[in-house]
């Protein structure tokens, strides 16, 4: 029994030890899609995600929303086009040294990838 109890005890504190050794993001980084490319700077807190992304017209817009959770990553960026309001929503996973994102727009949808 206490061998049973020493396994499940030495299983938890690997996985454990692993979701505490998950990716830090913080940094710059470059994306593009078929029509852009933008600039990500991102800063995170433990599982909190801030920073900005910055498009052809070079103004920084804030992240939102930020969260990191193991090997996920999502985040909002609302943009001013001429008084209209849109958010645009990030999701994606961390692989090593790249992002794979899947942004949304409002009725839109368009994959990217950050490095």
């Amino acid at each position: 029994m206490q061998r049973r109890i020493f396994l499940a005890c030495a299983v938890l504190m690997t996985v454990l030890a692993g979701a505490a050794l998950a990716a830090d993001i913080t940094g710059n980084w470059t994306g593009s899609s078929d029509q852009f490319s933008l600039k990500f700077t991102f800063k995170q807190d433990g599982e909190t995600l801030t920073g900005n992304v910055t498009g052809p017209q070079g103004d920084p817009l804030p992240i939102s929303d930020g969260k990191v959770q193991g090997d996920k990553v999502s985040f909002t960026v609302k943009v001013d086009m001429g008084g209209n309001s849109m958010k645009i929503t990030h999701e994606g996973t961390i692989k090593g040294d790249e992002i794979a994102l899947t942004t949304k727009v409002e009725g839109g949808e368009i994959s990217a990838a950050a490095q």
